[in-house]
């Protein structure tokens, strides 16, 4: 293994599993949004913070991929 910026195996795979998991939260996110916008009486500040949370979730799957594989240039 070089020391030129390449992560290791056992980061590799702690990331690979972050990334599971936010991906896992990010859907499971999506339908509970899809659950309370179905019901006329939800609670639209409660939606905007699962929105919120739900993009943060985005931006973070995003910078979990980058790390993993920093030559894929955006």
């Amino acid at each position: 293994m070089s020391d030129d910026g390449d992560i290791g195996d056992a980061d590799r795979v702690a990331l690979q599993q972050r990334l599971v998991a936010v991906k896992v939260e990010h859907r499971d996110l999506d339908a509970a949004i899809a659950r309370l916008e179905s019901d006329p009486s939800h609670d639209e500040l409660s939606v905007r913070r699962m929105k919120r949370r739900k993009l943060l979730l985005k931006d973070e799957a995003a910078r979990l991929e980058r790390l993993m594989d920093p030559d894929v240039h955006a």
